[in-house]
């Protein structure tokens, strides 16, 4: 059996890539796998990262046409994997949608700034269209300030809120560079220990879906 977990959001530059790739190693780390990563945006950021990653136990299946996703991802099943993770592009509406219809958990990763927050509602609707309820992830935020909390109350109209906050730090982008994560750069760090927890989280929402 293969869970999916799709990251999306169709504002760009909230982490989406950053956090498919983060939380594939930490699944894979944590003896879920077979893991295998898929890459919807045109932009190739999660492509990009897997090729230039040394390590070989995260899979990478390329999405030739996402109308054939759904038996793609079959496919994958049969072949044995047990986790994919899959990058969207910002902004595409019917190519998000057809995305989160196949999810069985949709992360929806939000920096706290007024901006962001007023365009969640757009994404919410493709869940909401898809039967999946969203999981709000809380990225790039900056230490102790105020409005990590207000959006955090904010976030919780439209559904789950991650109660993990990642943080604005320099060693996420950083590893992305040359295909490795935080927690391979230093298992010991704070970034390290804050990607572990957003996926015992992620992990614990999809015990909850029904297959």
């Amino acid at each position: 059996m293969m869970y999916v977990v799709v990251l999306a959001n169709q504002k760009g530059g909230v982490g989406k890539s950053t956090l498919t790739g983060h939380l594939a190693v930490e699944a894979s780390r944590s003896s879920r796998g077979p893991v295998v990563v898929l890459d919807t945006d045109p932009q190739a950021s999660s492509a990009d990262w897997w090729n230039a990653r040394e390590a070989q136990d995260i899979a990478f299946a390329a999405v030739e046409d996402v109308t054939g996703l759904a038996a793609q991802l079959k496919e994958l099943e049969a072949a044995g994997f047990k986790l994919a993770f899959i990058d969207t592009p910002p902004q595409a509406t019917d190519t998000i949608q057809a995305v989160v219809d196949c999810a069985d958990v949709v992360v929806i990763p939000t920096r706290p700034s007024p901006h962001d927050l007023r365009s969640v509602g757009r994404t919410v609707e493709l869940c909401e269209n898809a039967g999946v309820r969203p999981l709000f992830v809380i990225n790039g935020a900056a230490q102790r300030a105020k409005i990590t909390t207000e959006a955090v109350m904010a976030l919780s109209v439209y559904g789950a809120v991650c109660p993990v906050i990642i943080h604005q730090r320099t060693d996420f982008a950083s590893s992305m560079t040359d295909g490795r994560s935080v927690q391979e750069l230093d298992a010991e760090s704070r970034s390290a220990g804050e990607v572990s927890n957003l996926w015992d989280y992620v992990s614990s929402q999809l015990k909850r879906v029904k297959k």
